[in-house]
């Protein structure tokens, strides 16, 4: 997420600097970002001269403290409180009015936000996979979040070309709370032997128009992510509803997270899934 969000803001107009804790990771990342560009040029979305002033914008930051300049930080760490709270603890040294921003898919902005000295500059700004082609940013407001860091955000996130929407620091947000009940409910199905999970898929995308089915989706997000989620939401909302389904904690275990392990509820070349093994009925 953190690569695609980098490439959206440079492919934008806007000087970037990406960090990550893994070294060989950041080091990565610009040629990542490279690919990601190019692809955009070939689908006619930019020219090549604009590609070349994107890739120019990017900057890898060997360090946190090397980016103390910027306007606004998004940061993209894996899905767990302890982490972003660091992260975020580290990120209040950064010079007001700096604007820190999450894209957390479920965890409290407002706890996120405690580890810094002022929660009026900490929102989420919830990007969606891949972050240069989907339309959609979920700004997150906290019970502490400032009317001027929204703004910011608000302004920021129309300079990307996106539409956004406005929430309020609740379990899930909007999106992650119906996309998740969509996704586990649609595992459940698979579990029972309703329907493959192919015809799931079609049944939501060809039925009610949606773009990919659930299933494809959580493949996209990563299971792991997609458990993380659900967890939180077991635990913060006392529903049954996000309850993990078994084939899920299944799949994480093996190490089966989706398309960026190759293999989910579907068996992933390249962009294209295909069906798994395990697939039924």
């Amino acid at each position: 997420m953190g690569r695609g969000i980098a490439a959206l803001c440079v492919g934008r107009g806007f000087e970037t600097a990406i960090h990550d804790a893994i070294a060989a990771a950041a080091e990565a990342s610009p040629a990542a970002i490279a690919e990601t560009l190019a692809r955009a040029r070939a689908r006619g979305k930019m020219t090549g001269e604009e590609e070349a002033s994107a890739r120019r914008r990017l900057a890898v930051a060997p360090s946190l403290s090397a980016a103390r300049g910027a306007d606004l930080v998004i940061e993209a760490a894996p899905e767990s409180l302890d982490v972003k709270r660091a992260l975020f603890a580290e990120l209040d040294g950064f010079p007001e009015p700096a604007v820190l921003a999450t894209n957390t898919s479920s965890l409290s902005i407002a706890r996120i936000a405690a580890a810094t000295s002022n929660p009026g500059r900490v929102l989420g700004l919830h990007f969606f996979n891949p972050a240069p082609v989907m339309p959609l940013v979920e700004i997150v407001v906290g019970p502490a979040t400032a009317p001027a860091a929204t703004a910011a955000a608000r302004t920021f996130v129309e300079a990307l070309g996106k539409e956004a929407i406005l929430v309020r620091d609740a379990p899930g947000f909007a999106t992650s709370r119906l996309g998740v009940a969509l996704g586990l409910e649609a595992m459940r199905m698979l579990e029972e032997g309703v329907a493959t999970a192919a015809d799931i898929d079609r049944a939501m995308e060809a039925g009610y128009g949606h773009a990919m089915g659930p299933l494809k989706t959580s493949d996209l997000v990563g299971l792991d992510v997609r458990l993380a989620i659900a967890e939180t939401l077991a635990a913060e909302l006392s529903d049954a509803r996000f309850e993990p389904p078994a084939i899920l904690r299944a799949l994480v275990a093996q190490g089966k997270t989706g398309k960026k392990a190759g293999e989910g509820f579907y068996r992933w070349e390249g962009n294209v899934p295909l069906p798994s093994k395990g697939d039924r009925p």
